[in-house]
């Protein structure tokens, strides 16, 4: 029988007040606490905290405190990948970021998700479907991505918009729900 986490990270239904997952949590709110209070250091020890925690993480790659995050190690961030103040990661699966991506300040990206019958909502479960950012990827300011979604690489998310499915390589997207832009 798998653990309520083994279920988490495979995406199935899970129960989120697990004690296993209590503790994860916990400890990566322990992280936070100090990662989101160094901005004194350099960039070089800013790194290797996020090194701690981080389920991947490419050389360069920069979250520019404060950041918060469900657990952290089902983040995993390519070479070069920016992520600006105040992104939200709700990572209870994998949640990629690929090299270069350039992510706004204030965007929130979802892979946590809840069953949509009230009754079955009710009991607690929640699951996770995973997020993917392409390489050279730009999200703007204050996007939200929801569960499942997959942004191809080089493409363009426009600032405060909400992303419901998958957006091409190379497409630029705006609105809410995101459209693709007519040329």
């Amino acid at each position: 029988m798998p653990t309520e986490k083994q279920r988490m990270l495979a995406g199935q239904s899970y129960r989120p007040d697990d004690p296993e997952l209590q503790a994860d949590q916990a400890a990566t709110l322990a992280w936070l606490g100090r990662y989101n209070t160094s901005h004194h250091l350099t960039a070089e020890a800013r790194h290797a905290l996020l090194a701690e925690r981080l389920g991947a993480l490419g050389v360069g790659a920069v979250i520019r405190p404060p950041f918060h995050c469900d657990y952290g190690f089902n983040i995993r961030l390519g070479a070069g990948a920016f992520l600006n103040f105040n992104v939200v990661i709700l990572d209870v699966v994998e949640v990629t970021i690929g090299a270069r991506a350039q992510i706004g300040p204030a965007v929130q990206i979802y892979a946590a998700d809840h069953p949509r019958d009230a009754a079955t909502r009710a009991t607690g479960v929640e699951f996770g479907r995973p997020v993917r950012i392409g390489a050279d990827a730009w999200i703007g300011g204050g996007a939200i991505l929801l569960p499942g979604v997959t942004i191809g690489d080089g493409a363009v998310v426009g600032a405060g918009s909400v992303i419901t499915r998958d957006v091409a390589p190379g497409a630029m997207v705006l609105g809410n729900p995101a459209r693709p832009r007519r040329s």
